[in-house]
């Protein structure tokens, strides 16, 4: 086994579509120690953060945040701390096209 601690994500997404930040690669295991919400724009928004099992199809089960605020020109930084298995997927989705999202981890490979 090996572990590699990186950036795992980085996304400037698209205003209100959800989209993938992270999919934990074939034969690797994933604990992520951080994720960031940035929003650069003059005035407050909202972000969701969801977790596709096995890159399953969405269902309500899956939010970790759901419409979090987050205040103009403001971060929000949460040291998570979960864990993910192979083909696990991260999204986010956001009020704006004025978000960005970091993710932070290690990647553990079964070699």
């Amino acid at each position: 086994m090996a572990d590699a601690l990186k950036v795992l994500g980085q996304l400037d997404p698209s205003a209100t579509t959800v989209t993938t930040l992270y999919t934990v690669p074939d034969k690797t295991m994933t604990t992520v120690s951080s994720f960031v919400a940035c929003n650069q724009a003059g005035s407050a928004g909202t972000f969701r953060l969801t977790v596709h099992v096995e890159g399953a199809s969405a269902d309500d089960m899956q939010y970790l945040y759901y419409d979090k605020s987050v205040a103009a020109t403001d971060t929000l930084t949460v040291v998570i701390g979960i864990t993910l298995n192979q083909t696990d997927v991260l999204k986010v989705y956001a009020s704006s096209a004025s978000f960005s999202f970091n993710l932070f981890g290690v990647e553990t490979t079964n070699d």
